[in-house]
């Protein structure tokens, strides 16, 4: 069994809406590496989450008390935080410049997934994609 890792490149700026399956396909294919039964593909949840248009424009958002609270523990921007709150089943650790939660698909993790990478604009964040596994089944 061999196993080989190739990065796909040529892929546009993913935004809501796109079809992030046949941009894939495309991308590799024209790379001279076309995707084939058995093949693992790994793809960002950012990425994903551009396509299903959970992103969140932080200028936009109005932090909750709690979130407040949790800001000045922490240190984190209070917008940022409200947005982890949004997403979270239950926050399970804190400390300063840390907020463990556990998200609503039951993932434990820092910020609740939200990622401040990869998205257009210092002011807005990408959530976890809402069904990651809907997600990969629709891009499979």
């Amino acid at each position: 069994m061999k196993v080989e890792i190739i990065g796909v490149t040529g892929l546009p700026i993913i935004g809501e809406g796109d079809d992030l399956a046949a941009l894939i396909l495309r991308a590799a294919g024209e790379q001279g590496t076309p995707l084939r039964d058995g093949d693992v593909l790994v793809v960002s949840h950012v990425v994903v989450s551009r396509a299903e248009g959970r992103t969140v424009d932080l200028r936009e958002v109005e932090p909750s008390g709690a979130a407040e609270n949790f800001a000045a523990f922490t240190g984190k921007d209070p917008r940022l935080v409200e947005v982890v709150l949004s997403d979270a089943r239950a926050v399970r650790r804190m400390a300063p410049g840390v907020l463990i939660t556990e998200t609503r698909q039951g993932f434990v993790c820092a910020n609740s997934g939200v990622d401040r990478s990869n998205v257009p604009g210092e002011e807005v964040v990408a959530l976890l994609p809402e069904d990651p596994d809907e997600s990969a089944r629709r891009i499979r």
